[in-house]
């Protein structure tokens, strides 16, 4: 079910919960031949629940890289990242693959759904990595393609979808686990612009019911969906800004 648009000059923050992730000092250093690169140069950060907050910066400024680390999909070079109270910086490849699968709900830009797999099964998959019966993980994933508006559609194959829809069963997957947060890579950056709104419109629904979402943008209109704004630069975070 898709909320109707809210202007931006009514829309209503949610208060902020605990304290969901805290990075502090993080640089990441990458070799390049004989050249070493800091892609991050001592950022700090906080996130609490019930944020919508989205990283922007221009190409080499660093927001992919801090959206890998935020993600648990790369370890800083030095600094300290804290995920629900629990140190991220010194886990190991196994315990960030489980911080990745129970806790952070992915989406990006090109989907990235098994093309021979219908909606339904694309939507499992966090289930089946976690262990969960054959049973409750399907149940789990009709009601979180039904959340998405994608109920008629779980037995359609990816080729068999619109981009929106295919972006759609995405969040599916991503909301499926229940996961404290939900990182988007340039959510709209495949679609075109009404269907981008569509999706947007989608994304202020799952903010309102109090999901806690990161969305990584270089469009500022995306940007302006969210309730905070924070942009890098060189590595470094240029401002950190709320959004009215």
């Amino acid at each position: 079910m898709i909320a109707p648009q809210v202007p931006t000059a009514h829309r209503e923050a949610r208060p902020p919960g605990p304290l969901v992730i805290e990075i502090a000092g993080v640089t990441k250093l990458y070799r390049m031949g004989e050249e070493i690169i800091h892609a991050l140069r001592g950022v700090a950060l906080k996130i609490h629940r019930n944020e919508y907050l989205a990283i922007m910066g221009p190409s080499g400024s660093g927001k992919s890289t801090l959206m890998n680390m935020l993600g648990c999909l790369d370890t800083p070079s030095d600094g300290h990242y804290q995920f629900n109270g629990k140190d991220v910086s010194s886990m190991t490849d196994d315990e960030l693959a489980t911080i990745r699968n129970q806790e952070i709900g992915f989406v990006f830009q090109t989907f990235n759904l098994l093309p021979r797999s219908n909606a339904l099964h694309n939507v499992e998959l966090p289930l089946i990595y976690a262990g969960v019966p054959p049973h409750d993980r399907r149940e789990r994933a009709r009601q979180a393609l039904a959340n998405v508006g994608l109920g008629d559609r779980v037995h359609h194959k990816p080729n068999e979808l619109s981009g929106g829809q295919r972006q759609r069963v995405a969040i599916a997957r991503a909301l499926v686990n229940t996961p404290s947060i939900i990182l988007a890579d340039e959510p709209t950056g495949n679609l075109d612009s009404k269907t981008g709104e569509e999706i947007m419109r989608l994304f202020e629904e799952l903010y309102q019911m109090g999901n806690t979402l990161i969305v990584v943008t270089h469009e500022e209109d995306i940007a302006r969906h969210a309730r905070r704004i924070v942009r890098l630069r060189d590595g470094l975070i240029e401002s950190d800004e709320r959004n009215a």
